[in-house]
């Protein structure tokens, strides 16, 4: 099941939302744990088991070094947890990819393992592994009640694919927390406004690079609007979940961490992986950078620990080389940044933003090929290593046909909107303005969802 999709939109979350303001304060974790069980068992029924483990696994755990937390025995359930979690991870997620190399490698034979990949195990792996850490570090309390904590690992809004939300970001809220029309209201524009950016901007984009793949016609230019509209489409793609996931949390009194924050405006790779899946950030830095020793310590280890998160994070979006070469991109720009470059980069305002956007671009052709052999092929033609025209007329039909969507995109991922809508709010005319805002927002993606045909968040498959 998909936020953007007909049956979760009209028939589960209202169920569910009318289940969960019908019952009593105490069964309200109850129904986010039952809603999250049969929101994920729907779509993959026999991985639900491997999320009840998961729970029952680290729950144990966790009370086990709230006990001992200062003795041998918080130390080795710590490992084992870690092991165990990191273990279930590799095994459906890496297992084939080492095989296969294996073989490459060695020219043996050794059965590959195909494995069906778990939707979301990337982020409810993290989220269960912040929550051990953060307890042995005593940072946060033990969750003594089972269903409180299974709450927390499966709730549906940030289940699959993010934001990371770390326990320690919601432990009072599931003991306590607020619930208002205010707050619900607001939630309900933020989801609506997410599921627009999705089904309207996203997979919009998603035909237009899908019938780049699939043209003979090819040019510089083509190529160029293909990335660009890559680059656009896996924004509005992630940052329309992420809106999602922070508006359903509201309505059910949960304040989640903010994914985004207009990337393509920062004037360096440092800033925009401030304003880049945050979550996913503040979580290498806080669970492998800083232990590893962060920036306090020398050039070379300084690099090294840089080195080593930037491998962690293109591997953790997939057992594929492109990720892991992502990965080293950008590790390699985050050190000339630090070692000379950021400086240079803070004095200039306007070549800052153009150096960052064309990193990003390229960034992103690299991040979606689905080989190495593509990779090369895309950055040589964007550069003219190809024999190819600079323009042609697939280049002129998509580009007429998208300008506007472009236009349009280009400016909705800058603040500009933003700042426009904060100026109508406050506003009398916000009272009747934004409800019909809403409605059209609703009616506009329902019309597109059901005219088009099944399309999933691409963070699905991390």
């Amino acid at each position: 099941m998909i936020f953007s999709g007909i049956a979760f939109i009209y028939v589960f979350l209202p169920c569910v939302v009318a289940v969960y303001f019908a019952v009593p304060k105490r069964l309200k974790n109850c129904v986010l744990l039952l809603s999250g069980l049969v929101f994920y068992a729907w779509g993959e029924p026999k991985y639900v088991f491997l999320m009840l483990l998961a729970i029952v696994l680290n729950y144990i755990c966790g009370l086990i070094i709230g006990r001992n937390i200062s003795g041998i025995t918080a130390k080795v359930t710590l490992v084992f947890s870690v092991t165990a979690n990191l273990s279930m991870l590799g095994y459906f997620k890496y297992a084939g990819f080492f095989a296969e190399n294996f073989n490459r490698l060695f020219g043996t034979d050794t059965a590959v393992l195909k494995i069906a990949l778990p939707v979301g195990i990337s982020f409810y792996t993290f989220q269960i592994l912040s929550y051990v850490v953060d307890v042995y570090r005593g940072d946060v309390p033990a969750q003594k009640n089972i269903i409180n904590f299974g709450a927390y690992v499966v709730m549906f809004p940030q289940l699959v694919a993010g934001p990371i939300v770390r326990y320690s970001d919601i432990n009072k809220a599931l003991v306590s927390r607020t619930h208002s029309l205010q707050k619900a209201s607001d939630g309900v524009r933020r989801f609506a406004v997410g599921l627009a950016k999705k089904v309207i901007v996203a997979d919009s984009f998603g035909v237009l690079c899908e019938a780049f793949k699939s043209s003979d016609d090819m040019s510089l230019a083509f190529y160029w609007l293909y990335a660009i509209s890559f680059t656009l489409q896996i924004y509005y793609d992630f940052s329309g979940y992420s809106d999602m996931a922070v508006g359903l949390g509201k309505i059910f009194g949960f304040d989640f961490p903010e994914n985004f924050d207009y990337p393509y405006i920062s004037r360096s790779v440092t800033e925009f992986w401030r304003r880049w899946h945050r979550s996913l950030g503040t979580w290498f830095k806080d669970y492998l950078y800083i232990p590893l020793g962060g920036s306090r310590t020398t050039a070379l280890k300084r690099i090294r620990n840089i080195l080593v998160v930037w491998l962690a994070t293109g591997f953790w979006h997939g057992a594929e080389w492109n990720f892991l070469l992502w990965g080293l991109y950008f590790a390699v720009l985050l050190i000339i940044e630090k070692m000379w470059l950021y400086k240079k980069l803070e004095k200039s305002v306007i070549l800052s933003r153009i150096y960052l956007l064309f990193i990003v671009v390229i960034g992103f052709v690299i991040f979606n090929a689905e080989s190495m052999a593509e990779i090369s092929e895309n950055i040589s033609a964007m550069f003219g290593a190809v024999d190819i025209p600079f323009v042609s007329d697939s280049f002129f039909y998509y580009l007429k046909s998208y300008g506007i969507l472009l236009i349009t995109a280009v400016v909705g991922s800058t603040p500009v909107i933003k700042k426009i809508a904060v100026k109508i709010s406050n506003h009398s005319i916000s009272n009747v303005a934004e409800p019909v805002f809403v409605a059209v927002l609703l009616i506009a993606s329902t019309a597109f969802i059901v005219d088009s045909s099944f399309s999933p968040f691409l963070y699905f498959r991390f």
